[in-house]
């Protein structure tokens, strides 16, 4: 089965490269499958990194950043990979 982990912050006012910055820099203690960073408006910042385990799995994710950087509390969601008909 495939998870994929998804990781949101939005950024303090200005911030916003800075916390795109921190996220990119963050080593993770297992390799994913797979790792993907994003940005968006309103300086947010999205990572979503792919595992191969089950739903419920021990896995690990990003921490929260500084909250020098953030405008309010990391969002995450976990979602599992369901078969193309």
């Amino acid at each position: 089965m495939t998870v994929a982990l998804m990781w949101e912050a939005r950024a303090a006012e200005g911030r916003g490269a800075e916390l795109l910055a921190w996220a990119r820099a963050q080593e993770l203690p297992a390799r994913p499958l797979r790792r993907e960073t994003f940005r968006g408006p309103e300086d947010r910042v999205l990572v979503i990194t792919w595992w191969d385990a089950l739903y419920d799995a021990d896995l690990p994710e990003l921490p929260e950043p500084g909250r020098e950087l953030t405008s309010r509390a990391v969002h995450r969601w976990r979602f599992e990979s369901v078969a193309e008909d």
